[in-house]
């Protein structure tokens, strides 16, 4: 198993094409051809003004609120969702026609995208008060981003630290299942990724 603690300084900042915001992004795989784009994807929008998001055909997204007011979103004909509390989710396909309103100023969004029929995603946001398990299965990739706080992460003898804005990713290969622990205090957002049942 590998452990690699990912640096803020690490991340691909760049601005939308509307001028409504900011893509920070944090990680990603690409396919085996990379002309096909990339298996998964994390990052971190900072939303400035209202629009629609941008199309993702074939990727399936989860959505969490980190800061700010809220958002209301517009999802094809449904009713709007509002997302208004911290770490409220919404999972919708990236070709759904999405509308984007700010309840009241700017927010920061927690943003993953994993192509669908290849890969799979899991996402969670917890407390961390002491100590934390992980169970890593042959072939899955974990992200464990630091929130808030900071945190030892242990897999075997091998341990590495990680501070508010860190991310910790975790990739088991193809070995048994693994345990990595957690131990520290703060705020975590955990995405578990794993092949797709064909």
């Amino acid at each position: 198993m590998a452990l690699r603690v990912l640096h803020p300084r690490e991340y691909r900042r760049t601005r939308w094409k509307n001028d409504g915001g900011w893509t920070t992004e944090i990680a990603s795989e690409p396919m085996p051809d990379p002309a096909q784009g990339f298996r998964w994807r994390v990052s971190i929008a900072d939303i400035e003004s209202d629009g629609p998001f941008s199309a993702f055909p074939g990727i399936e997204r989860d959505l969490l609120l980190l800061a700010g007011t809220g958002i209301e979103l517009d999802i094809n004909d449904a009713a709007p969702m509002r997302l208004d509390q911290r770490f409220q989710r919404v999972h919708f396909a990236g070709e759904d026609a999405v509308g984007c309103r700010l309840l009241a100023g700017p927010t920061r969004d927690f943003n993953v995208m994993a192509r669908r029929g290849v890969v799979s995603a899991e996402v969670h946001a917890r407390p961390l008060n002491g100590t934390m398990l992980v169970f890593v299965e042959p072939g899955d990739t974990w992200l464990i981003h630091m929130f808030a706080g900071q945190a030892g992460i242990r897999s075997g003898v091998e341990t590495v630290a990680a501070e508010t804005g860190e991310t910790l990713l975790v990739d088991s290969g193809m070995q048994g299942r693994e345990r990595v622990v957690i131990e520290g205090g703060g705020e975590l957002v955990l995405v578990r990724f794993f092949e797709t049942e064909q």
